[in-house]
């Protein structure tokens, strides 16, 4: 499923599928344990991913759900998957919980879908303007911050990898105007959008005011996808995120992401405008 390992984002999307199947059965995790033989307090870890899926009681409760064979392999599999060691965990003791579920399902997806209308995204930024922009944040401690750093640096190497994430991001113009840094940082920063632009798994585009209304209008989102799991969208906020799990709400996440796509700048004419602001921010 992926190329970085992480067991409790893992457990977390097997987990939001057992719940998703119980509900759709309307039985209680009180009915589901009566019928399935596994104790209450044990089903409902396995829906919040708190502890260790055994792939037998994940095809058990799937199968008294009533799910096809197909999705009792599917998520057995999954199950069955979920040890090891995070890739975050160096830097387990600056990343915040509810970010490390974040790059934890980042690591796990096969595909994103990134809007950010007023910040570059952190996948795209150099080790210089994350750094910048760390500081000027005021949110990570002064002796963090260049671990903060790193661990941006080592995260936007998912890009990279052997079997790299496919992203596609819309970038607000505001974004590319952000007096980060200094103006070498700024520069170094755009060239590096540029060389990430041509990267055949990579797609940018600008959206610009001046290109209209879009449906996007509540903020910045992130949309995951997985070769083996159902997909989510994210949205964060100052001290925390929200993890939008019902499928109809992801698709209603999905249908904004087109719009975006159809109203920005085409990729290549984004990439134009980017390379315009070269020794001209």
């Amino acid at each position: 499923m992926a190329t970085r390992n992480d067991p409790s984002a893992l457990r977390w999307l097997v987990g939001l599928e057992l719940a998703h199947f119980r509900k759709q059965t309307s039985l209680t995790i009180g009915d589901a344990s009566k019928r399935s033989g596994i104790t209450r307090a044990k089903v409902g870890h396995m829906e919040t991913g708190r502890y260790q899926q055994h792939p037998d009681d994940v095809a058990k409760l799937l199968e008294l759900y009533g799910a096809s064979a197909r999705d009792v392999d599917r998520l057995s599999s999954l199950a069955g998957s979920t040890d090891g060691k995070s890739w975050w965990a160096p830097w387990s003791h600056i990343v915040p919980d509810w970010f490390k579920t974040f790059v934890g399902l980042e690591g796990l997806a096969e595909s994103e879908f990134s809007f950010e209308p007023m910040v570059l995204p952190g996948l795209l930024q150099t080790a210089d303007y994350a750094q910048a922009t760390t500081d000027a944040a005021g949110f990570v401690r002064p002796d963090h911050s260049e671990r903060f750093v790193s661990f941006r640096v080592a995260r936007a190497q998912r890009l990279t990898d052997d079997d790299p994430l496919e992203l596609h991001a819309v970038i607000g113009e505001a974004a590319l105007r952000l007096n980060v840094g200094t103006p070498e940082v700024r520069q170094a920063q755009f060239k590096h959008l540029l060389r990430m632009a041509k990267q055949p798994n990579i797609t940018i585009q600008v959206i610009r005011p001046e290109d209209g209304q879009h449906a996007a209008t509540s903020g910045s989102f992130v949309l995951l996808d997985f070769a083996h799991a159902q997909s989510i969208a994210y949205c964060e906020h100052l001290e925390g995120a929200v993890y939008v799990q019902d499928q109809d709400n992801v698709n209603t996440y999905r249908m904004a992401a087109d719009n975006l796509r159809s109203v920005a700048l085409a990729p290549a004419k984004s990439v134009t405008l980017i390379r315009s602001l070269i020794d001209g921010s």
